[in-house]
């Protein structure tokens, strides 16, 4: 993998953590995390901190998604060409079968007659 996308996969991630604790801090239906936070939603009032906080939700999640498109992008394939599915399809054709076969009878039959008695 190259520099890239590493960088961009850890800004996914942080993006992603970020994430989840500001919907934590959103007033749900009930009482949300955010009521334990009594100054600030009387500094800025309740209305306008859930709003801050569904614009940052909206944010990071939109940077989620185009970070993560553009990661796709910076993969490459290293110039081989071939499709992932051909590669399957080739290796499956040129397995042996896992189940034994069965042995073959090397003694040769008699032709003579058994002896009577």
């Amino acid at each position: 993998m190259n520099a890239l996308f590493t960088t961009l996969t850890v800004l996914v991630v942080i993006a992603a953590i970020l994430l989840i604790l500001v919907v934590l801090l959103q007033n749900g239906k009930g009482q949300g995390m955010a009521s334990n936070f009594v100054a600030g939603n009387q500094t800025f009032g309740v209305r306008q901190t859930a709003d801050i906080l569904e614009k940052i939700t909206w944010g990071l999640v939109a940077f989620i998604i185009v970070v993560s498109v553009v990661a796709s992008f910076t993969t490459g394939t290293n110039g081989t060409g071939v499709d992932v599915t051909d590669r399957i399809e080739n290796a499956a054709s040129t397995e042996q079968p896992s189940f034994p076969t069965a042995p073959v009878d090397q003694t040769e039959p008699s032709t003579e007659a058994p002896a009577a008695e």
